[in-house]
């Protein structure tokens, strides 16, 4: 018998490497993104795991509610959180403090891993499910990304 921490949140949940929580698949284009911890409520975290074919990142933006931490599996990732400058590899990790603007970007060679968590986890979810259906990096519209708890605020970092 299992318990439960919540109803909607199992004891145990395991994810087996390369898969999604749900056994979908996710594309943005450039990445593709794997649920590792997803919840149908708003208040518990979310974390996925991004996975880099090609450089690049999502645009210039804040979150009104959510901490966003960020760890480096694999590949060399450029980040911008407020005015500081970050360039982190494999067992980097980073905060990057709802409120606070912030942007990066896979800099690597060949391929780049990052697990991305949210707390709470707000509208997240709903944003990955409804960008990654288009199979290309988040629309430049403010009204998407305000639908999810962020403000837009600049085009992705630049890339070489």
């Amino acid at each position: 018998m299992s318990e439960s921490i919540s109803a909607d949140m199992p004891a145990v949940l395991r994810v087996a490497a390369g898969a999604d929580r749900e056994g979908e698949s996710r594309g943005l284009g450039i990445s593709t993104v794997a649920f590792k911890v997803s919840t149908p409520t708003t208040s518990n975290s979310f974390i996925l795991e991004n996975t880099f074919l090609a450089k690049g990142g999502p645009a210039r933006h804040l979150h009104y509610d959510q901490d966003e931490w960020f760890y480096i599996l694999e590949g060399e990732f450029q980040f911008e959180v407020g005015t500081e400058r970050f360039r982190l590899q494999p067992g980097d990790s980073l905060l990057a403090p709802r409120q606070i603007p912030h942007v990066w970007a896979f800099v690597g060679e060949a391929r780049g891993r990052i697990l991305v968590a949210f707390f709470p986890a707000g509208n997240m979810e709903a944003f990955f499910r409804e960008v990654t259906r288009a199979n290309a990096m988040p629309p430049q519209d403010p009204e998407v990304w305000r639908a999810h708890g962020m403000e837009l605020l600049g085009p992705p970092l630049p890339v070489a």
